[in-house]
This record gives C-alpha cells, structure tokens and sequence, in this order.
C-alpha cells in the first residue's frame, strides 16, 4: 500500500489559527472594547517551562487574545499560589487561565490543589477535576478537554475518516492525555482500549486499531509491524535518542517508530511538526470558546432572573409584616441575574451591596432602555404613593410581563424614620425590601455625607480663629511647614495659588503680597451658608451659638444644625457622574464670602481631597430588591424644595445600560410635578444629558378632593367623611390640579401616563371620573392602579400603558435657557410651572441677583424652594390658582451641585420631631434580632 499520508500540525494549526483570528476580529466588531483573555500563571523559572509560555503568548498575540503572564518566584507557597488563582478566577478580563506546570517552588504545594483551584468555566487546560469529570460523564459541550487530546480529535478530523463505530486504542493513561484522549474517543462513539505500561498482549491490541493514540512516553516503543493497515496513529510522544549525525548529539523521536509506521498507516503524525503545534492551537481555541461563552452568559440586555411570588393577605398586613413575610432573594445573585460581574459587586450582607462604577466603563457602548420618571400630582401632607408606584410598576413590569426594569430610589432620611413621616420604601405589596434596611443605616452613605459636611463646617470655623489669631508668616510656616528641611505645597494649595494668578511652585519664592493673598481667605462671618448637619429630627438645633469655650477666645457666631440630606454634598452626590465629577462639584463648592465679596471655596479651604476621600464608597449606587425580585438601586436623597429631589444621575445610568435597549428604568422625583419634576427635567436630565421617554403623574381621589374645596388632611388626624364617601363633585373639581400637572409635564414634550393610585374608600365612580379627566386634559392613557393592596398585579394595566407611551414619539426640551437672567428663568418657572401672573424679587434677593451674577454663578439652572403642598407658594390654596405674584424672600447657591435655589417663603432645614413620634412603637426583639414597630 501507499506511505501514509503526513498529518501536519503545523498545517492544521495554522489553519485553527486563521479561523480563530477572525473570530476574534467579528467578537470585537460585535463587542467593542472586548478582548479574549488568557491569563497564564507560573510558579518559578524553569527554562522549558519560559520556551513553552513564549510560545503561547506569541500565539495569543497573532490571533487577537490578550495575554497576560503572571510569574511568581520560586519561593511562593501553596497560599500565595491560591492567593493569585482566586484573584484571576475573578478577574471578568481572564476568559482562560491555565497554570503552568510543573510548579518550580522550593516550597511543598499540591498540584492536585493548584489545578482545581482554578475555575472550572476558565480552566481551557481542562486539568480540573470538574472538567475532568464532565468530559468522562459525555457532557462534551459543557467542559473544557485538555489540549493535546483536543487537538488529537481535530488531526483525527483533518482525516475525514468517521470516528464512530472504529475501534481506537490508546496507549497511555495520564490525566492530561490518555485517559482524556480515551473518554474523548470514546463519546465520539468509538469503541475505545485503554493500554498501558501493564499490557501484557501490546502488539495484539494494537493491531486491533483503526484508530491509535501513543502517549507513553518510551521512544518508538510502537514497531511498524503492530499497526493495523490503513489505520490513522497519532503519536503523542517526544523523546530525545542519541545522534552523532547531529549538532547537538541527540534527535527528537515519538513514541512510534516513525518510519515503518508510516508504510502501514493511511494516516500519521510526524514528531516534531505534528501534534505539538496542535497543543497551543487548541489552547487558543479554548480561550476564545471561553470568551464566547462568557459574552453569552453576561450578554448586556440578557437577564436569567427568578422572581418571587407574592401570597397576598386581606387585609393587607402592616408593611414591616408584609417585609418580614418575605424572603429576599441572595443580593449577589440578584446581581449576577442583572448581569454584574462578581468584582463589581461589593457585598453589604446578604441583602444589600454596592456597585462599582467601573460597569459604566465595561457597557459604554451597549444602548440605554427607556427612562420613566415617576411624579404626582400636589399632594396632601399623607403624599400619595409615588414610591408606592414606582415599586409597583417595575414589579408589573419585570415580574409579570417579563420586561428587564430597574427601579432608581432615593434614600430615605433616617431622622423622618423615627419622627412622624415614616419610611420610602413604598408600602404595602410593593416595597423595596428589606425595608428596615432600606430605612435606616443602608450602607452608612448618609454618615459618610455627614461626615464630610461637618468637615468643611469645622475648616471654616478653624480657618477663620487661625487668621485672627495669627500673623501672615505664622500662618504661612503652619499651612506649608518644612518636613526634613523642605517646603512643599501640596496640589490643592497649587491650585489656589493659580486661582490668584501665582504661578509659583516654590514656597520661598513667594513675597509678602503673595503671600497675604495665600494665606488670608477673609472670610465675612455673616456670608457663611454653610451649616453643620446632623441626621436626626432635632428642632433645639436650629439655632445655636459656637465657640463659646474659652479656648476659643471670644470668637462665637449664630450658626445652625441642617438635616443631613439638605447638605450640598448630598446633592453633588445626586448629580455627580463620577467620582472625578464628584471631587471637581466639591471644589467648586461656595461655603461664604470674603470680605471683598469674593467667593469662598471648599478648594480654598484645602478639604476637596479630604471629602473625596469620605465619598469615596458613598459614590457607588446601593443595590436591593423589590418584595417580588426586581433590581432596585437605592441612592443619594436630596431635599426636593432646597434641592432638586432625585436619585442619583449614577444609579440610572448604569440602570439604563443594565436593562438594554429594550428595558426600562424607572425613577421618582420628589414632591408634586411642579417641583420634583420639573427639577428632574431641568437640572437632573440636563446635567447627565439623559432623555425621559414617559412621566408617570399618580393621582389620588384623596387629594383631587382636597383641592376641590374638602377639609384640610392633618397626618395623624382620621379622614373628614368627605374622603371616605363618594363626591364626584368634589372629585370634579379638583382636577383642575390634575389638567394643570399633566400640561406641565406635556410642555417637556414626553408622553405623560396617569396612574390613579386606588384606596379601599375609593368609589368606582370617583376613578372613572378621574382617569376620565386625565384622558380629557391631553394624558396619553389614564389607569386605575391596585398595587399596594395586589402587588405588581395591580400595576400591569399601568405598566402596559408605559409601554406603549414609551413607542409614542418624546420631544424632550427644556423650559428654559440657562444664558437667560437669572429673574427671567425664574419668571418663566413661575408663570409656565406654576400659573403666576408675576414675580416678586424682595431686597435680600435682588442683592443676591447682583452677587451671584457678579460672582459667575448667573448661568446656572434654578431649582425653586417653595412650599410643595400648593402650585402656589401659599400652601392654603389648593387646586389650580392663577393671577398671584410669586415673592422670592432669599437667593442662595449650590455651586458644587450646580443650581441656585430661589427661596419662596421660609424653608425648614430641620425637622423637629412630634408629641408622639414613631420611635415609641419601634424596638428590637433581642433573640431574634428583628426590628419591630417600623411602620
């Protein structure tokens, strides 16, 4: 018969390589920025162990797969070895991941160890005793082989003979090639034997083999004369047999002696060039299997989510029962279901966790889902169930019609919790759960804001005691002492230098002009707008007097104690869209003026680096759960009168790149749609250039009542029987401040949805009237909603309506132009928003007009503090009023976050807590260790 025909490895391995490299190629074009990785671990130097790594780093670079070597000293124990496994086990950029063997340590370590130590998904060696056992159970397409097996199959391939039904022997039982080699054959429906150094009748059953594999490592062990005729032999073997013929005295042989072989073989390898390139090449190849199959599992958009079900009570239990009731999924597996890789994760226990924003990074290029904001008509002082809402429709939205849906909530301020106000974790069948947590320390954001708050308070007081009590040099030598002999300024002093036009890096270059300008802020006691901040309802701290030990030498002020989430940094949290931003809005941040009238800044006070370190977690958005399953992201809570009222900008964009194109987020503004969302619009959207797709306004019998002339509503007051029985008329009339909020909402140009949020005292009359109403005044769709009491069920008329609004067209705009006066946009807030005739500018605001402008402030946005129980800044007048004059008291600044805050009648800063607040009814079970009374 013929000589066998060669079976070229290199060949064949140029080839899966070609193939391989445009695979990545159209990886890459799909994904951009993605890349497979292989990550190849080495214990030690040994030189073959370096010839075979450069090999396949060489390799991984022709194809496209991104490489990395990680090489440990040969003094590395078994710990530190494990220590870097578990590092690259969670590393999402390492696809592959093989270790170098053998293990060149003077130390003892477990190879055995080493190797399952690797994750089973990124093990492209196939060494793991997972993937072992699922190559010898059949589950092929579930595990990864080991390479010089792999490419054995692909040389037994390159034949065209068909494996199934030949008889295959295989000499050699190793881990890493014979018996994978023999399960491997043996699932492609061969009938396989297994021989080994024990065989006594080698010759006969090697005679037997359509089909043989030599792996036993004993130079040409395999005569010509065993072979069967016709059959394919792949010889594994690389053995090095004296040659004086050669350089170097030796030559390379198999295991088969080659050349009588081939005069029986239809097919054969030679050694070398035949299954030694195949081993890298299918090292390659399962490194991009591997890519492939983790771009499946973690493809953006794609959720794998289990929800809960809900068993509903009637009547409906207490919240903190119906929290209890339920068992809140693992947040690391909420998490994983949403798509987040493990090192973006930070877990806070089992049901809450931050997230990093390096997700914002790793999706850049994946398209948003549609962006929904939650907001209300004007409220009574109960409110009227946004977060109530928002919960239920992503519920409805996620867990019923199977939608990807996220909802984005700010957290609550813990002084309310235990005053009279309550929780904001929705309520009834539609909560963010656990809601003890969720109410009360979360993560610990709102102690870090706390923190750096009370920070920049006591810098200023310091910093005004120290330039009263100190001469320029003194000062100089103290802010920028010599350490070892050198003075040095350090980068934020830099950059105040550069803020008074001293370009001087040297501090003894400086002269005594300069150096009074450095070192002297000058700060004017009675500008300063920055106050202490506690989060606790204490109205004894309203107005107090500092410094009044003697150390302090007679220097005291009046100064006040804010509610924490009223801060400035709360707000630049909500606003930031990274930790950059967020450090550069801290600069900017105005705390005073000087006496010359200049602006005072935290950059100035030298503490911009120290805040950033404080925010430095608060930063990341919280994770959470609704009752049924669905993502929440819970951050940042500003004040919606003094601030802009929402969740953080962070939390909805990653939000929005989570859910995909096709998803949906969902977010809530504060107060009525005149405040909350009107600030949403105008600063949220237009700092973090998001585009809404649907406003959902809710509504409520209740309130509609009110403002149709009922009697007043007092939290902790039973209902006037006006609101428990049926009157349309009053229902009627009310809704002039429904027409009037969907017309605001309308005149951003974005589909607006009325949810009429049922109580049980509702009549069906009463919510026919109203979504009736709603339709009339221009809503694109009006829905009765029972969530509270039927959890997401009760929403899905309501989520299907925000579906289709969210194909409807939005032409999203703003209301106004930033560059305009600052009277004029406060004008057009007033007229267009609320439906005055005009504005009223009183003196200490008219000069506020003239410092902000002078200062460079005049061209921010305006976030209106008004009173959010009317359109007016009369909290009496209810419905729609028209033809009054709006009076602006006061003008203050947010410089950092970005907006002015127009004051319109007096804003309290601090709660003060009630005659009977909530903390009587809440208490911790001691055995337990639940919370009770929570709401």
């Amino acid at each position: 018969m013929a000589p066998a025909e060669i079976l070229s490895g290199k060949v064949v391995s140029g080839q899966v390589r070609d193939r391989l490299k445009q695979q990545v190629v159209e990886m890459t074009e799909k994904f951009p920025g993605f890349r497979p990785g292989l990550a190849i671990l080495q214990v030690g130097n040994r030189d073959d162990s370096n010839l075979y790594i450069n090999m396949k780093l060489k390799a991984a670079a022709e194809i496209g797969i991104s490489a990395n070597h990680i090489k440990l000293p040969n003094t590395a124990t078994e710990a530190d070895v494990l220590k870097c496994i578990a590092s690259l086990n969670a590393d999402p950029a390492v696809h592959g991941f093989i270790v170098q063997l053998p293990l060149d340590s003077d130390k003892p370590i477990n190879t055995e160890k080493i190797t399952n130590a690797v994750a089973p998904e990124k093990d492209v060696d196939g060494l793991s005793s997972i993937n072992a056992g699922k190559l010898s159970r059949g589950d092929l397409g579930d595990c990864f082989i080991p390479c010089t097996p792999k490419g054995c199959m692909e040389l037994i391939r390159q034949t065209g003979v068909q494996v199934a039904g030949k008889r295959a022997v295989v000499i050699g039982r190793s881990k890493i090639v014979g018996a994978p080699m023999h399960d491997l054959l043996l699932w492609n429906n061969a009938t396989v034997t297994t021989c080994h150094s024990k065989t006594s009748t080698l010759a006969e059953e090697v005679g037997k083999a359509d089909i043989l594999v030599v792996a036993a490592g004993k130079a040409e062990m395999v005569k010509g004369e065993w072979i069967k005729p016709g059959a394919i032999v792949i010889d594994c073997g690389i053995n090095h047999v004296p040659d004086s013929t050669k350089a170097s005295g030796k030559r390379v042989v198999g295991d088969v002696a080659y050349n009588s072989a081939k005069e029986k073989a239809s097919f054969i390898t030679p050694v070398p060039g035949g299954v030694g390139p195949m081993t890298v090449a299918m090292l390659m190849q399962s490194t991009v299997e591997s890519a492939q199959r983790f771009l499946e599992k973690f493809q953006p958009g794609k959720w794998t989510i289990q929800y809960n079900q809900l068993t509903l009570q009637t009547p409906v239990p207490s919240d903190i029962e119906i929290s209890k009731s339920c068992m809140p999924k693992p947040i690391e597996q909420v998490a994983k279901e949403v798509g987040l890789f493990p090192d973006e994760v930070e877990l806070y226990g089992q049901t809450k966790a931050k997230i990093q924003l390096s997700v914002l990074k790793r999706l850049q290029n994946q398209p948003d889902g549609k962006y929904v904001v939650v907001t209300g008509i004007t409220p009574t002082p109960l409110g009227e169930g946004k977060s109530t809402t928002t919960v239920g429709l992503v519920q409805a939205l996620g867990a019923h019609l199977h939608q990807n849906v996220f909802a984005c909530v700010r957290q609550p301020s813990q002084g309310p919790t235990f005053g009279i106000k309550g929780g904001a974790a929705g309520g009834g069948y539609c909560q963010v759960v656990p809601m003890e947590e969720f109410n009360l320390h979360l993560t610990g954001d709102i102690h870090a804001i706390t923190a750096a708050n009370n920070l920049v308070a006591a810098a200023i007081d310091a910093r005004i005691f120290h330039e009263l009590t100190q001469s320029d040099q003194a000062l100089y030598s103290r802010l920028v002492p010599s350490v070892n002999g050198v003075r040095k300024f350090s980068d934020i002093q830099i950059r105040r230098l550069q803020k008074l036009g001293i370009n001087k890096t040297d501090p003894m270059a400086l002269t005594k002009e300069e150096i009074n300008a450095f070192v002297r802020l000058d700060i004017d006691p009675g500008t300063i707008t920055w106050q202490r901040v506690l989060d606790t309802n204490d109205r004894f701290l309203r107005k107090i007097t500092i410094g009044q030990s003697v150390t302090e030498k007679g220097f005291t002020r009046t100064a006040q104690f804010d509610i924490t989430v009223s801060s400035e940094i709360m707000a630049v949290l909500a606003l930031a869209d990274g930790l950059d931003d967020m450090k550069k809005r801290f600069g900017r941040m105005v705390v005073a003026s000087s006496k010359k009238g200049q602006p005072v800044t935290a950059d100035d006070l030298g503490v911009t680096g120290a805040l950033a370190v404080l925010m430095k977690d608060a930063v990341k958005p919280n994770l959470m759960q609704t009752l049924e399953g669905t993502p929440v992201f819970v951050h940042a809570g500003p004040f919606a009168n003094i601030a802009h009222g929402n969740s953080s900008v962070l939390a909805d964009k990653i939000a929005l790149k989570l859910v995909g194109k096709d998803g949906f987020v969902v977010t809530e503004a504060g107060f009525g749609a005149d405040i909350g969302m009107e600030k949403f619009f105008n600063i949220k959207c237009r700092y973090s250039g998001l585009r809404p797709h649907v406003v959902v306004l809710v509504a409520t019998v209740r309130a509609l009542k009110m403002h149709g002339g009922g009697p007043a509503v007092t939290a902790g007051v039973p209902l006037p029987k006006e609101y428990t029985e049926e009157n349309l008329q009053l229902v009627a009339k009310g809704c002039s401040n429904l027409n009037k909020q969907i017309q605001n909402a309308r005149m951003f140009g974005v589909p607006v949805v009325v949810a009429v949020n049922a109580f049980k005292t509702d009549t069906k009359a009463e919510l026919a009237l109203v979504v009736q109403h709603a339709k009339e005044a221009g809503a694109f769709d009006a829905v009765e909603c029972t969530h509270w009491a039927e959890g997401g069920k009760g929403a899905l008329a309501l989520a299907r309506a925000v579906q289709r609004a969210s194909q409807a067209p939005s032409n999203f705009r703003f209301l106004y132009n930033v560059e305009l006066p600052v009277v004029d946009k406060i004008r057009i807030i007033a007229q267009q928003v609320y439906g005055a005739r005009d504005i009223e500018l009183l003196p200490e605001a008219q000069e506020k007009v003239a410092l902000y402008t002078k200062q460079g402030f005049g061209n921010l946005p305006i976030c209106m503090a008004k009173t959010h129980l009317s359109l007016s800044h009369d909290p009496e007048q209810k419905g729609a009023p028209t033809g009054f004059v709006l009076p602006i008291r006061d003008i203050r600044a947010s410089v950092g976050a970005g907006f002015l805050y127009p004051l319109v009648g007096t804003m309290s800063t601090m709660p003060g807590l009630p005659t009977r607040p909530c903390f009587y009814d809440i208490d911790l079970d001691s055995v337990s260790g639940e919370v009770n009374g929570l709401f």
